[in-house]
């Protein structure tokens, strides 16, 4: 490009230094984003590579105003103003890797005269000026306004399910300014790499054919170069004119890609795990409470020949996922396997369960015998157990070594138990908890006086290190469950519910035994939780406390984890679309009933039917007020799902994002037998219209 200088003389700049005021973008120094900016750094790299793009130049940030030489300029580029031209910002802050800033600048369209030009480079550099009274860097980015028979937006990869197998494209008549300005609602295409069409078009558009299948080919081949060239998935905008000719009119990096889990990543989910550990976790709280579990079940399903030993000795049955237990809800059978006829066919679990057939046939005879003889083991140590003051400290590190192991016994033989005992039996550790409770209000007794009179009230609480044992309310409107316990210190219970009794048992003395580790070590609650196991350990054998105890924060309590999810690269959750003919809901206690959607928060209604994320343990004094129940996760097996059965109330599993359908003030109607839940929507028309 040649300009004129103050006398007006025509002569050449030195080549790759800014022409005054104004740098085409086929100069190599328009590829430097730090004078030119992201965009225009961006085209002058894909203009050296090829690829089509505009004509044009740029403004670089901080250039003066050399207003013959920006004249010049605009007049070989307009053609002396009789094309119209596009002003664009261009800021080394917008289309970075880490943001795109789209829309924070100015662009100004269709400027065709020298007063409009200045205008509209002034409107550009003024749009640098934050609320915030600091200034961005800012160059100015000029090409030719394409009259373009479609427009739109290209991406390089899926942005929404994170996949990078995939592309999409939106289109719109005209150019790509009134998509992306939201005016216009584009026309979807969802392509492979090579650029097959994968979805149809919607039918409302399918006629207007705004792109061929060889124009879709040709954008993929562009999205493909791009990708090349800037070492990964792009953000595009293009246009084709009149003669079918494809430009690129913007590239940047995609920013907002949806994290995509590994091939072959492990379903999880809260799962049963959650009706034991529903909170957050600290990490000491993770290692005495979650690997035990973790162990335990572990265990149960290698002797049951669910899976192989192989993958439990590599794939923890139950882990933490920001803190929030979660499990292996294939390793546990809580899913359908994907391909059904093909685990039909599979010998290789067949094969396993007849390998573990005779052993699990004896266990089923022996086991509740085994359960016994632990229980007894488990009662006796905790009576024969002095307080925790009484003990040295390696008394006490031998104390928590012997709660981890009760712990991973008791865990694989409750989910033993769960398996493979059917009991007439089907009394509750809570309905007896919710009895002693009473009793124990009714006496004027403390929470602490309650659960030394009657230990057996610690089943409707979880366990938790830090803040002080609280026991809820038992309600007040309707009879205590049948079958009041005589003994509340040890009630008679059936296997299972005895074996749970005893896991939160152990839980309430390793809490003790840490506490008074923390009194020793002159630590606060809080801050023994935030240490590890294996620290524990060494500051009671007499090692200094870690050199970061003091540095280390607590877990925040953040949100629930989905129903089921995978886990991404950088340990991002991802959440499982439910699959087409997916596990229905199940009902698990038998009934009907029609009432309110309620959450367990607030005023209740007088028919609430409650409807919940998790079987939350601590919700059991809920059920003999509500009129039925509704959970996204659980089991029959559930604590809750058996105490609605003794309770007779209307109780349904598995309801797939029942939390966000049935919001608090909805009108349901249960069905505890076949799982049916349905929104009564005439009744509320009829009460609304009355």
């Amino acid at each position: 490009m040649t300009t004129l200088d103050e006398r007006g003389r025509e002569h050449h700049e030195e080549p790759g230094l800014p022409t005054g005021a104004a740098l085409a973008l086929d100069q190599p120094a328009a590829r430097i984003p730090l004078s030119t900016g992201s965009k225009a750094a961006n085209l002058a790299r894909a203009a050296a590579a090829g690829l089509p793009v505009l004509p044009g130049f740029v403004i670089p940030h901080g250039a003066g105003d050399d207003v013959r030489a920006l004249r010049h300029a605009w007049r070989e580029l307009s053609h002396d103003g009789t094309a119209p031209l596009v002003v664009r910002s261009s800021s080394p802050q917008e289309d970075t890797q880490e943001s795109s800033l789209a829309g924070q600048f100015a662009s100004v369209l269709d400027v065709r005269d020298w007063p409009a030009f200045r205008a509209a480079v002034r409107t550009v550099l003024d749009s640098a000026d934050r609320p915030d009274g600091t200034r961005a860097p800012m160059a100015v980015l000029v090409q030719p306004m394409l009259d373009a028979r479609v427009g739109g937006v290209l991406f390089g990869a899926d942005p929404v399910e994170g996949r990078l197998d995939r592309m999409l494209v939106s289109a719109v008549r005209g150019g790509p300014d009134t998509l992306v300005s939201g005016e216009q609602d584009g026309t979807g295409y969802h392509l492979t790499r090579s650029g097959r069409l994968l979805r149809p078009t919607p039918p409302h558009t399918a006629d207007e054919r705004l792109l061929t299948r060889t124009e879709l080919y040709r954008l993929a081949r562009l999205a493909r170069r791009v990708e090349r060239i800037f070492g990964g998935p792009q953000d595009m905008e293009f246009g084709f004119d009149g003669t079918g000719r494809l430009w690129l009119f913007q590239a940047r990096p995609i920013t907002a890609m949806t994290a995509r889990p590994a091939r072959g990543a492990r379903l999880l989910g809260p799962g049963p795990v959650a009706e034991t550990l529903p909170g957050t976790l600290q990490p000491l709280e993770e290692d005495l409470w979650v690997a035990p579990m973790a162990r335990g079940l572990s265990s149960a399903l290698d002797i049951g020949g669910s899976a192989p030993r192989r993958l439990l000795r590599t794939h923890p049955v139950v882990t933490t996922v920001a803190g929030r237990a979660a499990a292996d809800l294939r390793l546990l059978g809580a899913v359908p396997p994907r391909h059904r006829l093909l685990a039909r066919v599979n010998p290789l679990p067949g094969a396993r369960r007849l390998a573990a057939a005779w052993r699990t046939g004896r266990l089923t005879r022996a086991l509740p015998d085994l359960a016994l003889d632990l229980t007894a083991d488990i009662d006796r140590r905790l009576a024969e157990t002095p307080t925790p003051a009484g003990l040295s400290r390696a008394d006490l590190a031998d104390l928590l070594r012997w709660t981890r192991s009760a712990l991973a016994a008791l865990h694989a033989q409750e989910a033993l138990a769960g398996a493979l005992l059917r009991e007439s039996d089907t009394r509750t550790a809570a309905s007896a908890a919710l009895a002693a409770l009473a009793a124990c209000r009714g006496r004027g007794l403390t929470d602490a006086e309650t659960v030394a009179a009657a230990p057996v009230v610690l089943a409707l609480t979880p366990p938790q290190l830090t803040g002080p044992l609280r026991l809820p309310s038992t309600g007040d409107d309707r009879d205590g469950p049948p079958g009041t316990a005589t003994d509340t210190r040890h009630p008679a219970l059936p296997t299972r519910e005895a074996l749970r009794l005893r896991i939160r048992w152990i839980h309430q003395l390793q809490i003790h035994l840490v506490h008074d580790a923390a009194r020793r070590l002159t630590l606060s609650h809080r801050a023994v939780a935030l240490l590890r196991w294996h620290e524990v350990l060494s500051t009671l054998d007499g090692d200094p406390l870690p050199a970061d105890v003091a540095q280390r924060r607590p877990r925040p309590d953040g949100p629930p984890l989905p129903d089921a999810f995978r886990l991404a690269d950088d340990s991002a959750v991802v959440a499982e679309r439910p699959r087409k003919g997916g596990a229905p809901a199940q009902g698990v206690s038998g009934g009907r009933a029609t009432g309110t959607a309620w959450d367990g928060l607030g005023e209740r209604p007088e028919d609430a039917v409650l409807v919940v994320r998790t079987l939350d343990p601590a919700l059991a004094p809920l059920l003999p007020q509500v009129t039925a129940l509704v959970a996204q996760t659980g089991s029959p097996l559930s604590h809750l799902a058996v105490l609605a059965r003794e309770f007779k109330v209307p109780a349904v599993v598995g309801a797939a994002d029942a939390v966000r359908r049935f919001a608090p003030g909805t009108r349901l109607a249960v069905d505890g037998t076949s799982g049916d839940i349905r929104l009564e929507e005439t009744r509320t028309r009829e009460a609304a219209d009355r």
